[in-house]
């Protein structure tokens, strides 16, 4: 059974976003896509200081299972990106809301963090 941090947003594509203290967001795949896509084998991170636009393809995560597209949830420029995940995409497999984050994000428009789904929107999405 997957679990939904209640202090985090969520896309309906399975990306969750936390709001850091300086504006920024720190971003990656929810526990239920993680479960989804099974053992992780690799992961293709956006590049620091890329652009990125909300629900446009950022990154790709390859499992045993398939390949799926990871989206941004939010306009903005990544700041930094997980290289550890680089050398061990499994983090995301044991730790998809602590260390195997994706990316960091400063938005270029903090009005799109409303548009984001809550712990229990989410759930729903996921039933």
């Amino acid at each position: 059974m997957s679990s939904f941090p209640e202090d985090l947003k969520y896309t309906a594509t399975h990306e969750w976003v936390r709001v850091e203290a300086d504006g920024s967001v720190v971003m990656g795949i929810t526990d239920h896509a993680q479960e989804l896509l099974g053992d992780i084998v690799f992961i293709e991170l956006p590049e620091d200081g890329k652009e990125v636009a909300a629900e446009a393809e950022m990154s790709v995560v390859e499992s045993v299972k398939a390949a799926s597209d990871i989206y941004a949830p939010v306009s903005g420029k990544i700041v930094e990106v997980n290289k550890a995940l680089l050398d061990a995409p499994e983090i995301v497999n044991s730790s998809p809301y602590g260390d195997g984050w994706f990316c960091r994000i400063q938005p270029a428009n903090a009005a799109e963090l409303d548009a984001l789904l809550s712990a229990d929107a989410y759930a729903k999405i996921c039933e």
